[in-house]
């Protein structure tokens, strides 16, 4: 009896912090998004009455959901090349090379407020360190967190500050490619560019596919950074689809609908994921497998 129920006793801890932190309020919050519900007053049942309103008389729901689009359109792209350049960086075999690890690692830990404050300064028109090294160079420098134009382009580099997590799970993988794959490129004339691409890339498509799924799922629910950076500001060229979900539910008091708008996102993300999953038997090369998908 005791080995039967011993590991459910040791997950215990996890279902039941799942199931009170994690599925508990995803159902509320479905059930939430079928009343008006206010922080005071009592809940009305309205049916599909948020969803519609959504779709048919809220045309910012439709402007959040671009910006944020547009934002992971650039963000994840960005985000992945800049880790896998690091990622090549680091398994370089020269002197002092875990001290770098260590420092572009660091920015990943760092909390989304100190981020906010550390990018603040840095691109504040007036005295932003960034502006200052442009003018250095002859080019005057654009007012970023205040000019509509440049605003997104603020929070996508302070996004990418934190790169250092994708990086180590690039690293990860290129370290576990058998270095014979190399040796015998280099013996065939191969340089490291072609190495690089005809390599290092395919071998390492599953680690892509997973840093593209949690990149793009963390890029559509950006808020922190938009929220101490912009305030979804100027004229709400960031106002992201995070924000637009917490000012409906904690400005507005409108918990109902903040919860329909949050399941709509929730849609969303299950679509694009299950896309690109799709998409991944054309790009993603598993080495116990042919092509065919029969086992090698």
């Amino acid at each position: 009896m005791n080995r039967k129920y011993t590991p459910y006793l040791f997950i215990s801890p996890w279902v039941i912090g799942f199931l009170a932190f994690t599925m508990g309020p995803l159902l509320l919050s479905l059930g939430m998004s079928f009343f008006d519900w206010s922080i005071t007053g009592t809940p009305e049942f309205i049916g599909a009455g948020n969803y519609i309103k959504m779709f048919t008389k809220d045309p910012q729901f439709y402007k959040s959901l671009a910006i944020t689009i547009r934002f992971a359109l650039i963000f994840v792209p960005l985000n992945m090349v800049v880790a896998l350049i690091l990622a090549m960086l680091i398994t370089q075999p020269i002197k002092g090379v875990k001290i770098f690890r260590t420092i572009f690692y660091v920015p990943a830990v760092v909390s989304g407020v100190a981020i906010s404050i550390i990018w603040g300064w840095l691109l504040d028109s007036n005295y932003g360190i960034i502006n200052y090294l442009l003018s250095l160079l002859g080019i005057q420098g654009p007012k970023w967190l205040v000019d509509p134009k440049w605003a997104i382009f603020a929070i996508i580099f302070a996004s990418a500050w934190g790169v250092g997590t994708m990086m180590l799970i690039f690293y990860t993988a290129i370290k576990s490619i058998p270095p014979s794959l190399y040796e015998a490129a280099a013996l065939d004339g191969a340089g490291p560019i072609r190495q690089f691409f005809f390599i290092t890339i395919p071998m390492i498509t599953p680690t892509i596919l997973f840093n593209l799924i949690t990149s793009l799922i963390g890029a559509l629910q950006q808020l922190t950074l938009v929220l101490l950076l912009t305030n979804g500001g100027p004229l709400r060229s960031t106002y992201f689809y995070g924000m637009y979900v917490y000012n409906n539910a904690f400005k507005h008091h409108k918990l109902g609908y903040a919860s329909a708008n949050a399941w709509i996102m929730f849609v969303v993300i299950l679509l694009l994921t299950a896309l690109v999953f799709r998409s991944s038997s054309a790009w993603v090369f598993y080495e116990a497998e042919k092509k065919g998908g029969k086992k090698a």
